[in-house]
């Protein structure tokens, strides 16, 4: 089953839309390959199968005069199998409407309506009515396991990076917690989001924070960055792309192709020029209203990775750089004013929120009036504002 990838994006970016929006984007691709978009999408979603005895759940899709039936055999243990056309003893049929599926899939959480699909359970008699007990307790699970994957996905983020192994919490990191509350606004939208850093050690592919913002993020298009090829990653919602970090020019194509981006996570190498090189390329593809992400912050401690040693890092750290952000937040207060035109982090960074070993760094229009450049000692006194000399 081949997976159209830009159809998937348009799949995530109209399943908030009206019926019309939704039906255009299925009538132009065509039935047979939306419902390979989304069944890619319901396997990725599923729970863990937990039926002993095999099941065959049969999911029937139409718009307009067309159908196309797909069969999932789902058991314990093994990878769900999905067959195309007719297949002998399935224990469940269950149909939707196209535009209701993409809905169900890519829909806001809580915007599914009840009654969208039909469902025959059990359609034929057993042949041995001695296995209806064990038949029965299997279709429940396995239907829940399919449905599992035909829902917009609530699991918080902490149980996320441990399914996918990430170690993002619960290990070196505790970062999920400050992840919940800062991506909390976007969940539920169409994001683009990109991390550098796809992991994986010792031959490992990587891939596994990938996953999660995929799951996490429902209607999202993730990106990773690593210096290595690893595109075997790819797969519908998600792209796996090469380059160094630390090559500017790179990272402005990269940026021009596949952005802007709603969400920028810097994961990867932890050396601080290549932190300060990475957000001095891609800030500017960050959207309004997105976050630029950087973790692993200790590194500006550390000389080996191009920090200082002690307890104040310097200027060329990537603590050094959210210092310096605090100042380009303030540059309508600074004095004397700086007579050039604001530069852009002094322009669009409107927020830089610090946690351990983590920080957010919001863009948007940093527009507000600063101090009148008048304002003196005598109008501050004149305001009540500080008490007046001795002289």
């Amino acid at each position: 089953m081949t997976v159209d990838r830009a159809l998937v994006g348009l799949l995530a970016a109209r399943g908030a839309g009206s019926d019309p929006e939704i039906a255009t984007v299925v009538k132009e691709a065509g039935l047979t390959a939306v419902v390979d978009a989304l069944v890619d999408e319901i396997l990725f979603r599923c729970d863990a199968p937990v039926n002993p005895v095999p099941v065959h759940l049969a999911m029937t899709v139409t718009h307009g005069g067309e159908r196309r039936r797909v069969v999932f055999r789902i058991v314990r243990d093994e990878p769900i199998v999905v067959l195309d056309g007719d297949v002998p003893s399935v224990q469940r049929e269950v149909g939707f409407h196209a535009v209701d599926l993409v809905r169900r899939l890519y829909g806001r959480a809580g915007q599914r309506r009840l009654g969208d699909f039909t469902d025959a359970f059990l359609p034929e008699r057993p042949a041995d009515l001695a296995q209806l007990p064990a038949i029965l307790t299997s279709t429940n699970q396995a239907s829940g396991t399919l449905f599992s994957g035909c829902t917009v996905p609530r699991d918080d983020l902490g149980k996320l990076s441990v399914a996918y192994g990430s170690d993002k919490w619960a290990s070196f990191h505790w970062y999920t917690g400050h992840y919940e509350e800062e991506f909390a606004r976007y969940r539920d939208r169409p994001v683009r989001l990109l991390e550098i850093g796809i992991g994986g050690f010792d031959g490992e592919l990587g891939g596994a924070s990938l996953k999660m913002w995929k799951k996490y993020f429902h209607r999202g298009l993730i990106h990773g960055l690593d210096l290595f090829d690893k595109s075997s990653l790819d797969q519908g919602r998600l792209t796996a792309l090469t380059a160094d970090q630390s090559d500017p020019a790179a990272l402005v194509a990269l940026a021009e192709e596949h952005g802007p981006f709603d969400i920028v996570i810097d994961d990867g190498s932890h050396e601080n020029e290549h932190v300060r090189i990475s957000f001095d390329a891609l800030f500017p593809y960050v959207r309004p209203g997105g976050l630029y992400v950087i973790e692993d912050m200790q590194t500006s401690y550390l000389p080996r990775c191009g920090g200082t040693a002690g307890p104040v890092a310097g200027p060329r750290t990537t603590v050094g750089l959210l210092k310096r952000l605090l100042d380009d937040i303030h540059h309508h207060e600074q004095q004397p004013p700086a007579g050039e035109p604001p530069t852009i982090t002094q322009s669009q960074v409107v927020g830089v929120r610090v946690y351990r070993n983590i920080a957010f760094v919001e863009k948007g229009v940093n527009g507000e009036n600063g101090i009148p450049g008048w304002m003196d000692d005598e109008a501050w006194i004149a305001l009540g504002a500080i008490p007046p000399t001795d002289n």
